[in-house]
């Protein structure tokens, strides 16, 4: 399966200046990012929850970040919502392989809450759609495209301390 078809006409659209790198098949962000050798924080990963009223969101942070499901209920206002199934990704993300769909909610009606983190980084790069390729483009052009619901919803990962 190549990029989505759904991210590709987007980006093409709106003009995005955009690059497709490919990669080892690998399955977690984390590893995504060091395959194609850029920082964790650069690698946006996608958490998608099912909130108390039934419907779902997605969750944009770096993939050295864990989700805190407390702290986004607090900062939506929506306390309660739990982690989706595959089954429910599946469902939602017809066209892309499970855990690799692309950080861009409005191409699925699902509302989009983009941890700040990811921010900080002159580029993104996420998958779309596959194991085995990513998309880089710039931060401020992924923001303008994806328009967010932004706040603070991780948890860093400890970074060992020196001796």
């Amino acid at each position: 399966m190549a990029i989505n078809e759904r991210v590709l006409h987007l980006l093409e659209q709106n003009h995005v200046e955009h690059e497709v790198l490919p990669h080892a098949e690998v399955y977690t962000a984390q590893e995504v990012a060091q395959s194609v050798h850029v920082a964790g924080r650069m690698m946006a990963k996608v958490v998608v929850v099912r909130e108390p009223a039934g419907g779902h969101a997605m969750v944009v942070m770096p993939a050295s970040c864990h989700l805190d499901l407390g702290v986004l209920g607090r900062e939506t206002g929506r306390p309660g919502a739990v982690l989706a199934s595959e089954a429910e990704l599946q469902r939602l993300f017809p066209d892309c392989e499970v855990g690799a769909m692309p950080p861009i909610g409005r191409l699925y009606d699902i509302p989009m809450y983009l941890d700040r983190c990811l921010e900080r980084s002159t580029s993104v790069f996420f998958q779309a759609g596959n194991h085995h390729e990513v998309v880089r483009m710039r931060t401020e052009d992924f923001v303008r495209l994806v328009r967010p619901l932004a706040g603070e919803f991780c948890v860093h990962r400890e970074q060992p301390q020196e001796a």
